[in-house]
């Protein structure tokens, strides 16, 4: 019974196997008959004219098209099914059947003879190869030329040749070419294939030794153990570029290798979960101090707010303090004036009761009324001082109220801001820790780790703007530093134009040599001319101080924390003690660390509000008490001064600067 499909339709590689088992099942029932007493012929390939084989041939046509890359999944499994019939024992004849007793024919027997298969423990070539002999050659030029390997592969194209390389000696082209296959197992079943080829056209390697006459045609086969130890041109290619491995040595040898990779996989587990645990030890340690950080700034944002409440109730204090005495200062010219009205009207009594000396009381009347004119004048000013007094103290409330506004919301986006980058940590933390976590529910774990990396996107894109606002605030901020340091200038100004004397608050150029001290060392080394000595001495130094490339301080430790102190070993300072004494070398070294502290790039000296009492850098504090005080002693002379009322605002302009905003103020009094 011929062979019919049941479909037409082809199946997918994926289903060759469970094909292959129906087939072989309907082989073995007896549905699909393919043996005529010694004749075989194919099922499944109606079609072709050869349709009788002997059990060899059949068996190489099955196994040549099942492994045959290039053929379609349904012939494929029909055919391995076949084989596999095959192999497993349909060489004898059912026993209803009687067996044929032929006439005995030793010559055909002979040639038909079938070779043992592939076996488990024959030798191979490896990499596979396979032999290609009686390539069509003819002589040219004086030598033999053939067919390039390029043009052999293309012909060898349905058995995936991965390279075909012709074999050449001192006389040209031998005729002979190496085709090699890929290292892997789909490599050794195009190697059949291609060998299965050659033997079912008769051109394999029995065929090629018992022919004379070989032809054109081409004869092939993969190279075995015969092959490689086959003296000549052929055997010396094999030998030199491969081995003989039976199928054993190599599934022996890829399970080694799996050995050795199964090792260093369960070695790089181990090792990334050793770096697992480091990674959550040191996400629970960033945690912990984060969370230490956090409390810290808690509690200097406390400090703060109590700071900034104390300044507040000083200010208002100070505020207060200013309109009382305007207010006794208000009283006390009233007083005067009622005074002075009184004497008038004694003076007019006494006028009236006599008449004596009339004109020495005329005069006396007519410098009462100019000191009472004076008077008056002095308190229309006085209460023009009052309203631009409570102008300024409203002005310096808004502006206080502003900046306080801006400093909450500063403190605000920081606080927001360092949550951010907090909860950004965290989340790269969590999604660190996910990368590596062991698990067997993959969709999962993948979920929850793009649900991370989205939620650390929208805090990254949120940071991101944050910094684009926190830039414009910087920006506002450096504009509000400017206006300070204007402020500061008016400070500057306004304590030169108070002090009187050697005051012990005012503004001291740190880093820069002081010649009078250096002038009192000189005098007691007992040195002539000390003043011009001294003047030497603080020309070359300051020169020396300001030298960018001069830098004799070395890192040391200062209660527990590393700062840049002096280099006493440095030559030009151990040259100045030598030369001048401890004094000097102490007054340059002093210079030295306040111009390193407060310019140390461009080695300037700057000025500093200095408590030169103590020695120190004196506070805002203490700059505005002694504005204060300054003012309320000259206050007491004002009645000497021209205008008092022009005085009397200087020193509450100067006050006030310190903490108004210079444009507001010059706004406001810029006619003084």
């Amino acid at each position: 019974m011929g062979y019919s499909s049941e479909e037409d339709s082809e199946i997918s590689d994926s289903e060759i196997d469970e094909y292959e088992g129906k087939t072989y099942e309907r082989l073995v029932s007896g549905d699909l008959k393919f043996r005529n007493g010694e004749k075989y012929s194919c099922p499944f390939c109606t079609g072709k004219k050869k349709k009788d084989y002997n059990l060899h041939n059949i068996l190489q046509h099955a196994s040549g098209v099942g492994a045959a890359p290039n053929r379609a999944a349904k012939d494929k499994a029909t055919h391995r099914a076949l084989a596999k019939h095959l192999k497993n024992g349909p060489a004898n004849p059912p026993k209803s059947q009687p067996q044929p007793q032929p006439q005995p024919q030793p010559q055909v027997i002979a040639a038909v003879e079938p070779q043992p298969l592939p076996n488990r423990f024959e030798k191979f070539v490896w990499p596979w190869m396979g032999v290609l002999v009686n390539v069509p050659t003819e002589w040219k030029d004086g030598r033999q030329v053939g067919e390039s390997g390029n043009r052999l592969k293309g012909q060898l194209s349905r058995f995936c040749a991965q390279k075909v390389i012709p074999l050449w000696n001192f006389r040209g082209h031998t005729g002979n070419a190496i085709v090699e296959f890929t290292k892997d197992w789909n490599g050794f079943r195009n190697a059949l294939a291609f060998e299965n080829y050659f033997e079912a056209e008769g051109s394999g390697r029995r065929h090629w030794k018992q022919k004379q006459n070989q032809g054109s045609k081409l004869f092939g086969w993969v190279a075995r153990t015969e092959d490689y130890n086959f003296p000549g041109l052929i055997g010396d290619h094999l030998r030199k570029n491969g081995d003989l491995k039976t199928i054993d040595d190599l599934e022996n040898e890829r399970a080694r290798k799996n050995d050795r990779l199964e090792a260093n996989l369960a070695d790089e587990i181990e090792v990334k979960n050793k770096h697992l645990q480091e990674l959550e030890c040191r996400y629970n340690e960033t945690t912990a101090s984060l969370e230490k950080m956090m409390g810290q700034r808690e509690q200097l944002l406390q400090k703060y707010n109590e700071e900034v409440r104390k300044m507040q109730q000083l200010a208002h204090r100070h505020s207060q303090r200013i309109i009382d005495e305007n207010r006794n200062l208000r009283s006390e010219l009233e007083s005067k004036i009622s005074e002075l009205n009184a004497r008038s009207k004694q003076l007019d009594d006494l006028s009236e009761k006599s008449g004596y000396d009339r004109r020495n009381l005329d005069q006396e009347k007519q410098k009462n009324a100019i000191k009472s004119s004076h008077l008056q004048l002095a308190t229309v000013e006085q209460q023009r001082v009052d309203e631009d007094v409570m102008k300024l103290v409203g002005v310096h409330k808004r502006e206080k109220h502003a900046a306080l506004n801006k400093i909450l919301k500063l403190e605000q986006q920081l606080e927001a801001k360092q949550t951010l980058e907090l909860e950004i940590q965290q989340l790269k933390g969590k999604l660190e820790v996910m990368k590596y976590m062991p698990g067997h529910e993959d969709l999962e774990s993948k979920n929850k780790i793009n649900e991370l990396s989205d939620a650390l996107q929208e805090k990254i894109d949120e940071l991101d703007s944050m910094e684009s606002l926190n830039q414009t605030l910087v920006i506002k901020e450096s504009k509000s530093n400017i206006e300070m340091q204007e402020a500061r200038k008016e400070l500057e100004n306004g304590l030169l134009d108070l002090s009187v004397g050697r005051a012990h608050i005012g503004f001291k150029r740190m880093g820069e040599l002081d010649l009078e001290a250096i002038s009192n060392a000189c005098r007691k080394l007992s040195k002539e001319d000390a003043e011009v000595t001294a003047a030497i001495i603080c020309s070359k130094w300051e020169a020396e101080i300001k030298n960018p490339d001069w830098h004799p301080f070395r890192v040391g430790m200062v209660d527990g924390k590393e700062t840049e102190i002096i280099d006493a070993d440095d030559a030009k300072l151990q040259g100045l003690k030598e030369e001048h004494g401890e004094e000097i070398y102490a007054l340059v070294t002093k210079a030295l660390r306040e111009i390193n502290e407060y310019n140390g790039s461009t080695r300037y000296p700057v000025a500093e509000l200095w408590n030169f009492r103590e020695e120190r850098k004196a506070s805002l504090k203490e700059a505005v008490q002694f504005v204060m005080r300054q003012w309320r002693m000259n206050r007491r002379k004002r009645q000497a001064n021209n205008s008092p009322r022009r005085y009397f605002l200087l020193l509450c302009g100067t006050l006030l600067a310190v903490t108004v905003s210079p444009l507001v103020f010059r706004e406001h009094y810029s006619y003084l």
